[in-house]
């Protein structure tokens, strides 16, 4: 109940923009956009796998650097990941309204969460997932580049562009091989690079797009890649 609610005050606040007030309950908060209450009951994701964080049983979970069957079977392009909420509830509510009404308020909002888990490790440039360029007019902006733009200013870090070579028709109703094989040869990256990047995105759904753009990151000479995203969608999901 309390994430419906949540959902429902986030897409109210989204639209209002309200500053001072709490983005979830609207209750007067001057030091966040949040008050504590509702940043606690946010749907973490407390226990997921160190490489691409999809969430681990807490019993499974030995140690800060577990990994999920899926990366020791075939490990992604990419080293880490740091996504520390869930793709639920208020979470989804902001990501919708930031990615399909490009509501600014609900992207500073994302922001700031990102900015509350920071990566130990981001390396030396930050590398949004591109989008191509009729998806990029169609939908008016790249939210990764945005994101990528406004953490980059705060972590004093450049932004890295890519180019992304083929259309993807949508990936919803895809397991996690049949978009890997979708976007095999997806991406591409002028060299030279550096030696650690981060992959920033909205939204990690199977870890599929961060490996093609890792793959052809460590091709462009990159020698290490990690992500860094807002949410994570289980693949007991997808």
């Amino acid at each position: 109940m309390i994430f419906t609610r949540l959902a429902h005050y986030a897409s109210t606040w989204a639209k209002k923009g309200l500053p001072g007030y709490c983005a979830f309950c609207l209750s007067p908060e001057s030091r966040a956009s949040w008050c504590q209450e509702c940043f606690m009951q946010l749907p973490w994701n407390d226990s997921g796998c160190f490489r691409c964080k999809e969430p681990l049983d807490a019993g499974c979970v030995a140690s800060v650097q577990a990994v999920c069957g899926h990366c020791r079977e075939q490990p992604p392009a990419f080293t880490a990941a740091t996504v520390e909420l869930l793709f639920e509830g208020p979470i989804r509510a902001l990501v919708h309204d930031f990615k399909f009404n490009a509501s600014p308020r609900a992207g500073m909002l994302l922001v700031e969460l990102m900015m509350a888990n920071v990566p130990n490790e981001l390396g030396s440039a930050l590398l949004p997932v591109p989008m191509h360029t009729v998806r990029a007019r169609k939908r008016g902006f790249n939210q990764s580049y945005w994101l990528a733009t406004q953490l980059g200013r705060q972590v004093e870090l450049p932004v890295i562009k890519a180019e992304c070579l083929k259309q993807q028709p949508s990936q919803r109703t895809l397991n996690r091989n049949e978009r890997m094989h979708n976007l095999m040869g997806a991406f591409r990256i002028n060299g030279p690079l550096p030696k650690h990047l981060t992959i920033i995105d909205d939204v990690v759904t199977t870890g599929a797009t961060g490996h093609a753009l890792a793959r052809e990151a460590l091709r462009a000479g990159a020698q290490r890649v990690d992500i860094w995203a807002v949410a994570r969608t289980p693949l007991i999901h997808n």
